[in-house]
């Protein structure tokens, strides 16, 4: 069993830049493949951006090419999302997953909480 807890969500103005952190327990974190996902208020959850157990292969929305970075430290059992050039429509609450498969149409065992991220504009 894997738990995720996810951190560094708050409120930014737009043009600004948040980091999420994911941090992982329960569980072999390398043996995941790692992804972020955020829903709006009133809509579906969405795919943002998926990251290979090694780190190696990353794959993103195209709504976040260029913006966003995911990345991962196998040693702290840490998965990041580093979000530059934020605007409104970033805003969301943002959840991390674990799965063991990868791309974008994985299926995830495991989710955390979530964390908000509020864009000002």
């Amino acid at each position: 069993q894997v738990q995720l807890v996810e951190s560094g969500g708050g409120l930014v103005q737009a043009g600004g830049s948040l980091r999420l952190s994911c941090a992982a327990s329960g569980g072999t974190f390398s043996n995941y493949n790692m992804g972020w996902f955020r829903q709006a208020p009133g809509k579906d959850r969405y795919f943002v951006a998926t990251i290979s157990w090694s780190g190696v292969r990353t794959v993103y929305a195209e709504n976040v090419k260029g913006r966003f970075t995911i990345s991962r430290d196998n040693s702290k059992n840490l998965v990041y999302l580093q979000m530059n050039s934020l605007t409104p429509e970033d805003t969301a609450v943002y959840y991390c997953a674990a799965s063991r498969d990868y791309g974008i149409t994985a299926v995830y065992d495991y989710w955390g909480q979530g964390t908000q991220v509020t864009v000002s504009s």
